[in-house]
Formats: C-alpha cells, sequence, structure tokens
C-alpha cells in the first residue's frame, strides 16, 4: 500500500480517538517506526505520552471537548489493557460540565497497581468496574464514574455534570439514587452527595447550571427553567432559559448567551426574533446575560431589580 494511503488510514483512526494515535496502532496501520520518527521530527505529528501522538487530523469537536477527550484517549492508548475512568470516562461519555482540563486516568483490570506514563494516572479499584465499549476500548459506565469523578469536583462542575447526565439520557433519577449509595466511605462523598440534590435535567449548558447557582446562592432560585410561551393555538413562539413569575402572574425571563452558542450571526437573528416575540407577549421582563455578568454579579442585582419593579 502506498506510504501515503497508510497514513490517511493511520490519521483516519486517530479521528475517532480526538486525533490520538497509538505506536502499536500506528504501526498496524502499515506505518513504520522509521516513519513515526519522520512525521514526529517535521512537526506533522506530537508526542503526548509514552508511545502516543497527536495528528493533524480535524476532530471536528471544539478546542476544550477535544483537549478533554484528549486527556481520556491519553490513558487508554498509553496503558495496554487499560479501561476509562473518573472524569476521562464523562468526558467519553460526551458529558458537558467538566473543567477545562481533567486528569487522564485509567484502571487495569484486577486492581493491579501499574506505573503509568508521565501524565497518566493509573487507579487501583479493586471491584470489578461496569464498563462499557467505546471504538474498541472499555470505559467505565457512567453511574461507577460520576462516583469516581463527583468527590474531585467543585459544587459548580460536580452539578454541571450531573444536570448533562439527566440532559443527555445518560442516567436517571434512580442512577442518582446508586451513585449517592455507593459514594459512602469515599473520601469527599459528603460534600459530592449535595451536588445530587442540587441537579436539574432542564439545565441545556453549564452556563444554565452556573446561572442558576448562582442564583439560588442569591435567594433567587427560579420560579421554573425553560419556560415556554404559546399562542393562542397553543403553537410555541419562545422560550426563555429561566423565569420568575412575580406575584401579579408577569413574568422575568433571564437568556444566557453563551459563547460558542450565540457568535454566529445566525445565532443572534434568531436571538432577536425570539426576544421580540417574548416583549409581545405582554407581562415579560426579558433580561440578557453573559458568564461574566454572573460573575461580577450584574445578574443578580438586574433580577432582583426587575423583581421589584
Amino acid at each position: 500500500m502506498p506510504q501515503r494511503q497508510v497514513l490517511v488510514r493511520a490519521e483516519a483512526l486517530s479521528g475517532r480517538q480526538a486525533g490520538l494515535i497509538s505506536l502499536s496502532q500506528a504501526l498496524a496501520a502499515g506505518l513504520t517506526e522509521r516513519a513515526v520518527r519522520t512525521l514526529v521530527g517535521r512537526g506533522e505529528w506530537h508526542r503526548v505520552t509514552r508511545a502516543v501522538y497527536r495528528t493533524p487530523v480535524d476532530t471536528r469537536l471544539d478546542a476544550f471537548d477535544e483537549r478533554r477527550q484528549q486527556a481520556a484517549w491519553a490513558g487508554l492508548l498509553a496503558v495496554p489493557g487499560a479501561m476509562a475512568t473518573g472524569m476521562s470516562a464523562l468526558a467519553l461519555h460526551g458529558l458537558w460540565g467538566l473543567p477545562t482540563r481533567i486528569p487522564s486516568e485509567v484502571c487495569v483490570p484486577g486492581g493491579s497497581s501499574v506505573q503509568g506514563p508521565t501524565g497518566v494516572r493509573v487507579r487501583r479499584y479493586r471491584r470489578p468496574i461496569p464498563a462499557v465499549m467505546v471504538n474498541g476500548f472499555p470505559v467505565a459506565q457512567v453511574v461507577p464514574a460520576l462516583v469516581q469523578a463527583l468527590p474531585q469536583l467543585d459544587r459548580e462542575h460536580g452539578v454541571a455534570v450531573l444536570d448533562s447526565a439527566l440532559h443527555l439520557g445518560r442516567a436517571v433519577p434512580d442512577d442518582l439514587v446508586a451513585v449517592h449509595r455507593l459514594l459512602a466511605r469515599r473520601p469527599g462523598a459528603p460534600r459530592a452527595r449535595t451536588y445530587l440534590a442540587l441537579a436539574d435535567g432542564r439545565a441545556e449548558s453549564p452556563l444554565e447550571t452556573r446561572a442558576r447557582l448562582c442564583f439560588s446562592d442569591a435567594g433567587l432560585a427560579p420560579t421554573t427553567l425553560q419556560v415556554a410561551f404559546r399562542d393562542r393555538a397553543g403553537v410555541l413562539v419562545a422560550r426563555g432559559d429561566m423565569g420568575w413569575r412575580r406575584p401579579d402572574g408577569s413574568w422575568v425571563i433571564a437568556e444566557l448567551d453563551g459563547r460558542d452558542v450565540h457568535a454566529a450571526p445566525e445565532a443572534v437573528y434568531r436571538d432577536r426574533s425570539r426576544q421580540n416575540l417574548l416583549q409581545t407577549r405582554g407581562r415579560v421582563t426579558m433580561l440578557r446575560f453573559t458568564g461574566r455578568d454572573l460573575t461580577n454579579g450584574v445578574a443578580v442585582a438586574t433580577v432582583r431589580r426587575a423583581l421589584a419593579e
């Protein structure tokens, strides 16, 4: 097979692994060790950790998801027979809300103690961990992965991950009951268990989770999330991310503008049309906030003022 075709095949495989490929996979695809060294020397491939390389293939992931998934894949590819665990497993399940940087963590069967390469943590679990296969590699199921990850997360990220698990259908409420039980006697369990009571699958992004927590901490818990407004025929005409109902029946509605979601011009026009529809429903105060507004207190102050009007 021509060398160029071999390279295309190898990089196509890496595209299914967040842009990473192991040396053994590259050799199986038909490349030689010398060819791999040449690719690295030319700066086309980059060494991530022992015998694992990043290729220039387009993963079609945003920069943050790519970074998280690469951390997860690095462990799987660097440690033969490994299973992705904790935050690495949650990243491969496609859950949002994880920190920008997550640990590359795996375990090996039987609770064996293995020294991982630089940047990869090999954890020890004496009991078998239920797993699913992702592109031929074992990944801890969502429930055990949550049990492993939640004690390592702060409240904002922990609740956001739980929100996404529920919203995406990766978990159901009964699963959170199981997580609560399985957290028993683990370091950090009391704090992690408080996240479970705050989870709400109606949140559609980490920013919405953050906003809900921010308002609730200020004594302004929303009346409801994903407030729907319909016309007289019952057709949905607009929806707000979260809303507060005033005593007179009117609404204060907050929309959260995430950088990725609202950056494109077509999204701007769509949001403007939706906001106009909400305003014309009558008795609706429409507010728009960014993550910065949550951080500097503008969002809380504005909602408090709107509710007092």
